[in-house]
């Protein structure tokens, strides 16, 4: 399925299916990597948690109109959107939750980022959801300020220990 509206010339967001799992995996670790993974194993433990699950994907990618026969699902993603659910642990409510925004380096700066997770409001309001939650690493400054600037609040801090 493609969705065509509001995505910049040349640009379309395609929903993914289960038989995308090898795809997501690398697209988790590109993005991991980016921010400074340097374990990626367990990638695929969150994956088999997550996508058999309540789940959805979109895959943002480049039109080609220059090659005979190409289909989308050919091109490699230049951002993907993966969401599911999770609960509130103050409220005990269901939320949508986002498992994964990406925009590939080249294609940043675009507004695309802002785009997905539009998209990703929309679906959620669709969904019934009465909130739409995400996790962000404290060193990703141009994500902190892409979600404050749609509104996200900050409600918790993940506190850590090195042992």
């Amino acid at each position: 399925m493609t969705l065509e509206s509001s995505w910049p010339e040349g640009y379309q967001l395609v929903q993914g299916s289960s038989l995308d799992r090898a795809r997501l995996l690398t697209t988790m670790g590109n993005a991991y990597t980016e921010l400074g993974a340097t374990q990626l194993g367990h990638l695929d433990k969150t994956i088999d948690l997550h996508f058999s699950g309540p789940s959805v994907l979109w895959w943002l990618e480049k039109k080609d109109t220059t090659r005979v026969g190409f289909t989308a699902s050919m091109a490699a993603p230049i951002g993907c959107l993966w969401l599911g659910q999770s609960i509130n642990q103050l409220t005990g409510l269901m939320q949508a939750y986002v498992y994964l925004v990406y925009v590939a380096p080249t294609h940043r700066r675009q507004g695309l980022g802002r785009r997905l997770m539009e998209h990703a409001k929309t679906w959620a309001n669709e969904q019934g959801y009465e909130q739409l939650s995400l996790q962000v690493f404290m060193h990703n400054q141009t994500a902190l300020k892409l979600y404050s600037s749609l509104g996200y609040t900050k409600k918790a801090t993940l506190m850590t220990l090195d042992l």
